[in-house]
């Protein structure tokens, strides 16, 4: 019953990543089971430039590993992609943490914690291709509404100009 409620063409999408990242060179260090429209969590390791899975979002259990030299290329790779949802960086140094957060361009910053963290009174939502505007908490309200100043005068009121 489950896979009837699966779009199947997102499998297919799924191991179109897992294809070309090891068409490419990346290694597949975990998953790649897919049942109908059921597909494992997957990890592709060594993923660089030029496989869709550096470039694209995969929307789905595939997720990729890329690699780097230093903090400040990983900071570089981070915000050169089109999208900006959510980042994540785990370190023993907050303060250091919070710097390099504060480096990326996206619309949630978590330190020492998953990407999947959502709680209904904050603002959700991403920058640059990710996503339209906010919700949750005020930032809901503030995308759906305008903000206006009415003023009303007596009409019996004296005004001297």
């Amino acid at each position: 019953m489950l896979g009837s409620l699966v779009n199947p063409d997102a499998a297919k999408k799924m191991q179109a990543f897992i294809d070309d990242a090891v068409a490419k060179g990346a290694t597949l260090a975990a998953g790649c089971e897919i049942e109908g429209s059921v597909v494992s969590a997957t990890l592709l390791d060594h993923v660089k430039d030029g496989m869709r899975s550096f470039d694209e979002g995969s929307l789905g259990p595939v997720k990729p590993v890329i690699r780097v030299g230093s903090k400040e290329e990983a900071i570089r790779i981070a915000n050169e992609t089109d999208y900006g949802l959510s980042s994540a960086i785990f370190s023993r140094d907050i303060k250091r943490a919070m710097e390099l957060a504060s480096r990326l361009e996206a619309g949630i910053w978590h330190i020492n914690g998953p990407t999947v963290a959502d709680e209904a009174q904050m603002p959700f939502g991403g920058v640059k291709s990710s996503g339209y505007g906010r919700f949750g908490g005020k930032a809901a309200i503030a995308e759906f509404a305008d903000l206006r100043w009415v003023t009303i005068d007596d009409p019996n009121q004296h005004c001297p100009f």
